[in-house]
């Protein structure tokens, strides 16, 4: 049997496997054309649940997956971020994708660098990469944040093929030593 998806805790976020009581959140974000244009785009409740699913199988079947992002103050969820690698990836990814009210919190810094920090413990990774849509400058600052940068290009498999993509990361001795500054 799988091991059972850790709960990370910073000062204001627990991250968590996703559960069945954060679909209607879950498919709000969803449903939000801002929120998703650089992460799939709007997609209707039915798939917002097979989505959920997914990162929740994902735990079981690679021992590792997206957390649900909830907040400490109020208990609702924000987001879902952590660790992803699906199949013909390009690389092993600390993905991010927030609610819009959670936007410009600080929360995607860090909620991402306790996600990176498992993986590279607990994972054994030996590079974190964020694939970012060269249009999405948000996501950019926040990577540009935690220390990333550029590593190079790539194209994502389908359903996601299109333009090329940065890949922006770091190998773990960089974050280490940058953590230890």
């Amino acid at each position: 049997m799988p091991t059972p998806a850790p709960v990370l805790e910073t000062d204001r976020l627990i991250l968590r496997a996703p559960q069945a009581e954060d679909l209607d959140a879950f498919a709000d974000f969803a449903a939000d054309p801002e929120a998703t244009r650089f992460v799939g785009g709007v997609q209707p409740r039915s798939l917002a649940w097979r989505q959920m699913c997914t990162l929740v199988g994902a735990w079981s079947v690679t021992g590792f997956s997206m957390f649900s992002v909830i907040e400490k103050s109020t208990g609702r969820w924000v987001g879902r971020l952590g660790p992803w690698k699906p199949a013909d990836w390009p690389a092993a990814e600390v993905g991010y994708g927030l609610a819009r009210e959670a936007w410009g919190k600080g929360y995607a810094t860090e909620g991402v660098a306790a996600a990176i920090d498992y993986a590279f413990d607990h994972l054994g990774w030996t590079e974190v990469v964020h694939v970012i849509d060269p249009q999405n400058t948000a996501s950019q600052a926040v990577a540009k944040r935690l220390g990333a940068t550029v590593l190079r290009r790539a194209h994502l498999p389908p359903p996601y093929e299109g333009p090329l993509m940065d890949l922006w990361g770091q190998t773990r001795d960089q974050w280490r030593a940058r953590r230890r500054a």
